[in-house]
């Protein structure tokens, strides 16, 4: 695809990113929004921007849950999305565990860059003018593996992350703050 017709993309982490985190979250009644999130997923859908959930499931591998239930969670979060006038272009996410289930090395598992390239080439997404956007350290790595901006939210495990870190990222309370600092730069 010509790089002209390539588009902006975020990558956002789900939990501790987005929404309050819960482990093993996979009901829609435990479901809780970060203050602002969706607030910057609009902004970002205003701005032409794709939207993308990168999404590490290892409840899949664990037996807690199953894809179903997360594909579930993800169509009622969609829903409540559009109510705000929101939405979400794509989700993404690996069900595996390396000690878990079948055990399989995969490429999807964050920190791998694996489903951030997949969601590049499905969606036509210009890496050099798209985010990350995560709580975790392994969000940042993925990030830094995929050549995008980096984001570490102080939300989720942010302040327990953030000396884990040492790549060279933007480090801000939320996503709120962090959607407007990207956008900021992005269209200037």
């Amino acid at each position: 695809m010509e790089s002209s017709k390539l588009r902006a993309g975020v990558f956002l982490d789900r939990d501790g990113t987005i929404n309050i985190e819960k482990q093993y979250l996979y009901q829609y009644e435990d479901w809780e929004w970060i203050a602002g999130a969706i607030e910057a997923i609009k902004k970002f859908n205003d701005a032409g921007v794709l939207v993308i959930v990168i999404t590490n499931q290892a409840g899949v591998a664990r037996g807690i849950y199953t894809s179903a239930d997360v594909e579930s969670l993800h169509e009622r979060v969609s829903k409540e999305l559009q109510t705000h006038g929101a939405h979400i272009d794509a989700y993404y996410y690996c069900p595996h565990h390396p000690e878990f289930g079948n055990k399989m090395a995969c490429s999807c598992r964050k920190p791998a860059p694996g489903l951030l390239f997949q969601a590049q080439k499905e969606w036509g997404i210009d890496l050099d003018r798209s985010a990350i956007f995560g709580d975790k350290a392994s969000d940042i790595e993925a990030g830094k593996a995929a050549g995008v901006k980096l984001f570490l939210v102080s939300t989720g495990y942010g302040q327990l992350q953030r000396n884990l870190v040492n790549s060279k990222m933007h480090y801000v309370d939320n996503i709120l703050t962090a959607s407007e600092i990207y956008l900021d730069e992005l269209l200037s």
